[in-house]
């Protein structure tokens, strides 16, 4: 079957279901604006970007008391399931079935800094084929979740892609305008997240996959220096270690050639330039761990240009040894209606001279303010060679999720 004909004919049934449904109110929807959040409130740390895919839900329940909702502890998460039609080589690398990307729980306890000392903490726990691009890869095998029985095996003992991750375990203190966690958590580059709530899109761009950390080890300090501004500093153990510092000879044979002890810098600003406009620059630098020395910034400036209609420009930069590469990413996302958000993203990654080009059309339909379907057609270019099979500019990638929050 063509596949542009598959994929209207699924919108078309998709389309049909979700506009049955009673309407849900444009602010609860598509909060498409500046607002310096977080997923699920504090699931990822001081990573500012529009919320757009995931509108601010009650993770516990919309009935629970006023009291209770007062609580500073916290518990929820979400399931994520789809399909895609090819692999793009990136998080969505099982094609042709139908997979659990996603089952997870977080638990945590906000620290509030605002009436003196306070304390808190966060966990999350993730099973799923994401798992992989989840766990501590960063580390030696056999540490934390990585390499360590965390995966399970499939028929014949082939594996089928499922696993568990910790991508999150920290500590928290916070007094007045300062907060600072200790443990595993994410990071601040870029603009896309691991979770999957947190972006537009079911699939994910090149920058974020291969030029971007998704976790760190170590300790972060937040300061809100003015109702503007927020400014981080940090110190962690490489990219995407748990609670381990690699200490070993570098995996990459471009790279590292001696031992490597990640030990890094990682922080930056957020700044609200307008009601409008707000920029984020953050960096990171130092040893990285298996990837060897190397420098990296992440620059997302986030732009409200109408009620309806967002832009985000990010343009990230990594070297690393005698590796170096550049990515920019542009969003174009905007709210037809209370149920229906379009979008479009558009890549250049660059390693090494070699240009790889992406783009990718998606729909956000909502049944209600925890469920959203995201259907999407994504295009991949490389005019250099085949990269590992990415399919021609004339061969389109069909995916299609569904995310349930609770």
């Amino acid at each position: 079957m063509n596949r542009s004909v598959l994929f209207s004919g699924v919108l078309n049934i998709v389309l049909i279901a979700q506009l049955n449904q009673p309407l849900l109110g444009q602010s609860e929807l598509f909060e498409i604006g500046q607002d310096a959040i977080e997923l699920q409130e504090h699931a990822i740390i001081s990573k500012m970007r529009a919320d757009w895919s995931m509108p601010e839900i009650n993770p516990i329940g919309e009935n629970e008391s006023e009291e209770h909702s007062a609580s500073p502890f916290d518990a929820g998460g979400w399931v994520q399931g789809g399909y895609h039609n090819e692999s793009d080589g990136l998080f969505n690398t099982d094609p042709g079935r139908f997979n659990f990307q996603q089952v997870w729980f977080f638990a945590e306890r906000a620290a509030d800094g605002s009436n003196g000392l306070d304390w808190g903490f966060r966990t999350d726990f993730l099973y799923g084929t994401d798992s992989g691009d989840a766990q501590s890869f960063g580390n030696l095998p056999g540490n934390f979740d990585y390499l360590n029985g965390w995966d399970r095996e499939g028929a014949l003992g082939n594996p089928d892609g499922y696993g568990y991750a910790m991508p999150q375990l920290y500590g928290q203190l916070a007094n007045g305008d300062v907060s600072v966690i200790v443990g595993h958590f994410f990071t601040l580059l870029g603009y896309e997240v691991v979770p999957a709530p947190g972006n537009f899109f079911y699939s994910h761009s090149f920058t974020f996959f291969n030029s971007e950390a998704f976790t760190h080890t170590g300790a972060l300090a937040t300061w809100d220096a003015s109702d503007n501004l927020d400014v981080y500093a940090g110190y962690t153990l490489g990219w995407d270690t748990g609670f381990n510092q690699f200490s070993g000879i570098g995996s990459n044979p471009a790279g590292p050639t001696g031992l490597q002890n990640g030990s890094s810098f990682l922080g930056g600003f957020s700044y609200q330039i307008s009601e409008k406009v707000e920029l984020n620059y953050i960096t990171t630098f130092g040893d990285f761990g298996s990837t060897g020395d190397g420098y990296s910034h992440s620059i997302v400036a986030d732009a409200n240009l109408t009620e309806n209609f967002n832009y985000v420009f990010q343009s990230d930069l990594l070297t690393r040894d005698q590796n170096e590469s550049l990515g920019i990413n542009q969003y174009f996302l905007y709210s037809l209606n209370e149920k229906v958000g379009v979008g479009s993203r558009l890549e250049w990654w660059k390693q090494d001279g070699a240009s790889i080009y992406a783009a990718t059309f998606g729909i956000n339909l909502r049944r209600s303010s925890n469920f959203v379907v995201r259907p999407e057609i994504r295009f991949q270019f490389d005019p250099n060679s085949d990269n590992a099979g990415i399919p021609g500019e004339d061969q389109g990638l069909f995916g299609i999720d569904a995310i349930l929050s609770y």
